[in-house]
């Protein structure tokens, strides 16, 4: 088999993987090329400067016929990848929460503002997806989530977060929520622990999952379940658990977006067992795309072992989150008064 034949008419396949640095490596094209690898996820080490994350962003692009999906944790507050070189310091979150208390209506502008300029710049320099928003609730025990959730109040996560996507809508990018279905609630780091809530079923539903049902697929094309073991639920996380994303997520809230698994190298998933045994629990649960991040030695083993076929829904779901339209570039973008208006009201935010 060639390598153009490899090029040609490939689908976007069910794993996203990383790459090590600023420029692809002769290894991480040829990892890119295999069929079963459908995204790439940028970190901070990724990012130098605009002109290089531009050129990295497009040499992945040009690695397939079909491009493969490019994202990134670029949130706001102290999760942002990429804050130098003119990129714009976009507000934790919890401001635009604390913001609701005091002009609910003017939050719902400002996170609106947020989520186009996040997405605008991102997509100027290549980036298709932003893993953002996270819709876990602030109980104000969680030590990752934190001043990452917009509220206590479920219905004020749900409204704030629509009215960030509207902006991300407007620059051509799609959202992802998580962590499904809250993450809010446990201590514990699934970076590195195995949280446990055990909280009822009920009470989950009522607080936690209740902005995934009232956002639905329409408004938010795509989620990611938390590494989180619901006790009273079942034993297993919920992005390895057939009861959270096929009853839960697919059935009851009749969700028909993309699922993502969280990275599979996080301490939260390692119950499943190795990197395989972790991909084919997620995929076989429901996810559409699992995440190996930060180990390429695993990508690779992953690679190597994983037998299945694509499956054409998921495919069309993974496609729908591609950008529709041609972004400007960076100097194009800068000219634009509009943006540079929603810039500013990002800045004195921050400053404020």
């Amino acid at each position: 088999m060639t390598e153009q034949t490899l090029r040609t008419g490939m689908p976007p396949g069910p794993v996203m993987v990383d790459v090590e640095g600023t420029v692809l490596t002769h290894h991480e094209r040829q990892r890119l090329r295999n069929p079963l690898v459908g995204g790439v996820i940028l970190f901070a080490r990724n990012f130098d400067h605009r002109e290089q994350l531009a050129a990295l962003c497009q040499a992945i692009h040009a690695e397939r016929d079909e491009p493969l999906l490019i994202a990134v944790d670029h949130e706001g507050g102290r999760v942002q990848r990429f804050r130098t070189d003119g990129f714009t310091s976009i507000p934790a979150m919890s401001v635009f929460g604390e913001l609701w208390t005091q002009d609910s209506l003017a939050a719902m502008r400002l996170a609106s503002e947020a989520g186009y300029v996040l997405g605008a710049e991102l997509r100027a320099c290549g980036v298709d997806l932003s893993f953002t928003p996270v819709l876990d609730l602030d109980y104000g025990v969680s030590k990752v989530i934190g001043n990452r959730s917009f509220h206590r109040d479920p219905r004020v996560v749900a409204m704030l977060a629509r009215a960030l996507i509207q902006g991300l809508m407007l620059s051509g990018m799609a959202s992802c929520g998580k962590h499904f279905p809250g993450h809010g609630a446990v201590e514990a780091d699934s970076h590195h622990e195995i949280p446990v809530d055990t909280r009822t079923f009920e009470q989950i539903m009522q607080e936690d999952a209740a902005p995934y049902g009232w956002l639905g697929d329409m408004v938010l094309p795509s989620v990611m379940p938390a590494h989180v073991i619901y006790s009273q639920v079942d034993p297993q996380p919920a992005g390895f658990s057939r009861h959270w994303i096929q009853k839960v997520l697919r059935q009851d809230l009749a969700y028909d977006g993309v699922v993502f698994s969280d990275d599979l190298t996080m301490e939260g998933a390692t119950v499943a067992g190795d990197i395989l045994a972790r991909a084919e629990a997620a995929l076989g649960a429901g996810c559409d795309m699992v995440l190996v991040c930060n180990r390429p030695d695993l990508a690779d083993d992953l690679l190597s072992r994983l037998k299945i076929e694509h499956d054409p829904a998921s495919v069309q779901r993974i496609r729908r989150l591609m950008p529709a339209s041609v972004a400007p570039d960076w100097d194009a973008l800068q000219a634009d008064e509009r943006y540079q208006y929603a810039r500013r009201l990002q800045s004195q935010i921050v400053s404020g």
